[in-house]
């Protein structure tokens, strides 16, 4: 009895005992199996972030088609060499090329009888845009009678002369003096139609008609019918559809750093770039601004131009120090912590990281990064940025 009792109280014991060895024997047995010790394992775990680290990260790309650009108003500049002190922005102008619009007036004080073009109508060269009835008109129409009257006589007075010169009746004087009288007579003729079409005397002798020398379209309008019109009234301006030049203002300081020749960039209310030259520079100052102008055209003919438009133009100057290179303000973006550009590839946009130097006037110079020349977004750049959020990156 008491032999089996302590048969009995010694089993949880040896259970113990062996529940315990089980654990030794599996702690073991796993340390075997990883045949490293616990410091080797961290070594391992810790080798395989550097692993990963070597491998070259692939650089962010988005493809944006090129009909989306223009939707959302995108444009792409190349990146100019030279710093920003070489970057002048300037207010300025458009302006018709001498020769491309028209100033149409009244030759003669008159009524107006009837108008024949209004504003925004296309004219040719020749059209008459509008009659004006003018005693002037009927001065002229009797001026020009009377003169080719003259003219007339004073040719029958000297041929008849002449021939009685040949035959001996008269003598040399009498046929000098004829012939003198005809070419008196003949210049008063001209001149008389001279004035006569100068005023676009009408064929009823009644009225002069105003008429449009150039081709293009009715800008302005001056003129009611029926009304009275002095002699030179603006009555109508025609604009052709011809080159226009950009007419900037800079201070007398930046004339000596701006040269004919040089690059420019014509910068629209909407921000749109327009690649352009500068054409001249004024030697003087003008104006109660004491401003000089400078003329910039357009590299390519462009319909984005309207006369008297106030645009801004980035006048790329001369620097002593021209170094690094030069993009619009607009064009760095902040994207993954980095200051990048979008460079433009055949089907989007590629980040670039770059390393921006000064800011000022809106341009910024970048020191490395990128090579002259490149293609670059600027306004806007930041829906491209919006773009690669959208696909993976980080704000």
């Amino acid at each position: 009895m008491m032999k089996n009792e302590r048969r009995s109280m010694n089993w949880p014991m040896v259970a113990g005992v062996a529940v315990a060895a089980a654990v030794v024997g599996f702690g073991t047995a796993r340390l075997a199996g990883t045949g490293s010790s616990p410091a080797a394992s961290q070594a391992a775990e810790v080798k395989k972030p550097e692993a990963a680290a070597d491998k070259p990260a692939a650089p962010h790309e988005v493809k944006i088609p090129t009909e989306y650009l223009g939707a959302a108003n995108i444009a792409v500049e190349p990146v100019t060499k030279g710093g920003v002190d070489t970057e002048i922005l300037a207010p300025a102008s458009v302006a018709a090329v001498p020769g491309s619009e028209a100033v149409i007036v009244s030759r003669a004080a008159g009524a107006v009888q009837r108008i024949q073009r209004r504003l925004g109508d296309t004219v040719k060269a020749g059209d008459v845009l509008a009659v004006v009835d003018s005693p002037d008109a009927a001065a002229m129409a009797a001026d020009r009678r009377v003169a080719q009257a003259k003219a007339d006589l004073a040719r029958r007075t000297y041929e008849r002369e002449e021939a009685l010169f040949k035959q001996g009746v008269t003598p040399r004087q009498e046929m000098e003096s004829s012939k003198a009288a005809l070419e008196v007579a003949q210049a008063e003729a001209q001149r008389a139609a001279t004035v006569a079409q100068a005023a676009n005397l009408a064929s009823n002798g009644r009225s002069v008609s105003v008429v449009s020398p150039i081709a293009g379209k009715v800008t302005a309008q001056a003129v009611t019918l029926g009304a009275y019109v002095a002699p030179q009234a603006e009555l109508f301006r025609v604009a052709g559809s011809g080159a226009v030049q950009i007419e900037a203002s800079v201070t007398a300081a930046d004339t000596s750093r701006i040269v004919a020749g040089s690059d420019a960039t014509i910068v629209l209310a909407n921000g749109s770039p327009i690649p352009a030259r500068v054409l001249a520079v004024t030697p003087t100052v003008s104006g109660s601004a004491r401003a000089a102008t400078v003329i910039v055209t357009p590299a390519q003919p462009t319909d984005k131009l309207i006369v008297g438009e106030g645009v801004q133009v980035r006048l790329h100057a001369r620097a002593s120090d021209a170094t690094g290179m030069t993009v619009p303000e607009d064009a760095i973006q902040n994207f993954e912590g980095s200051d990048v550009v979008f460079l433009r590839t055949k089907d989007g946009f590629r980040a670039q990281s770059v390393l921006v130097g000064t800011r000022s006037g809106g341009s910024a110079q970048i020191i490395s990064g990128v090579q002259p020349g490149d293609q670059v977004a600027t306004r806007n750049a930041f829906l491209i940025k919006a773009e690669m959020n959208k696909a993976g990156g980080d704000d």
